[in-house]
């Protein structure tokens, strides 16, 4: 964190006397990815909403492409999402994921330790494609496509990406991932997603935990 933060800030600094900078629309995509984009947002550079982040855009992918090798369905036929921070702290969805409409709890074969195995593992695979390929760019770069194609076709795709939150869910003073309209001015809405209680209160504990570590990069720890 220490190391990328301060990288971080020097590339901030460059921007600031860019005399497009204040126009234009910021993609974070560097670790932390969170902590770094609400670092951008509080730099000024641009609006608070044309700073955006990857944010859970490939932990969601990731996650969908796993329930589909798991019930042997097509990837596209899986809509689940991970929302929240972008690490440790990250939360799936279960209450809304579905296979083609039909709610992922009700799948024969889905109990609550396969849905904690593959989450576990959505969690882990960045480190295992590591371990067994000696990088993860493939797949990041692949997510970042996603979110550039909104921006450049201001699509107002909805994508998790991080952006500051300002009161949706009860979550404020803090960027993590929600559902977002994505289009040319950065996060164009957040919306909220439909949660359980159980996962309400993980959102609210992730964006507890960013703003910790937050805390910590501020005061230099």
């Amino acid at each position: 964190i220490s190391r990328n933060v301060g990288l971080f800030n020097s590339i901030l600094d460059s921007l600031k006397s860019t005399k497009l900078a204040a126009d234009a629309t910021i993609l974070v995509v560097s670790n932390p990815v969170d902590i770094l984009t609400h670092i951008a947002v509080e730099s000024g550079i641009t609006s608070p909403t044309r700073t955006i982040g990857l944010g859970t855009v490939l932990d969601t992918c990731r996650f969908c492409s796993l329930l589909a090798d798991h019930f042997k369905v097509p990837a596209k036929d899986v809509n689940a999402l991970i929302l929240g921070g972008h690490g440790d702290s990250m939360v799936p969805i279960w209450s809304s994921a579905n296979l083609g409409g039909a709610p992922m709890a009700s799948i024969p074969g889905f109990t609550q330790d396969v849905a904690q195995g593959i989450f576990d593992f959505t969690k882990k695979s960045g480190a295992e494609v590591i371990r067994l390929k000696g990088g993860a760019g493939r797949a990041v770069g692949v997510s970042i496509k996603e979110v550039v194609e909104a921006i450049a076709l201001d699509s107002g795709r909805v994508l998790p990406v991080s952006s500051l939150q300002t009161g949706k869910m009860g979550i404020s003073d803090i960027s993590l991932s929600l559902p977002t309209r994505v289009g040319r001015n950065g996060a164009n809405e957040v919306l909220a997603p439909g949660v359980n209680d159980a996962e309400r209160d993980a959102l609210h504990a992730s964006a507890a935990a960013l703003k910790e570590v937050l805390g910590q990069v501020k005061a230099g720890v």
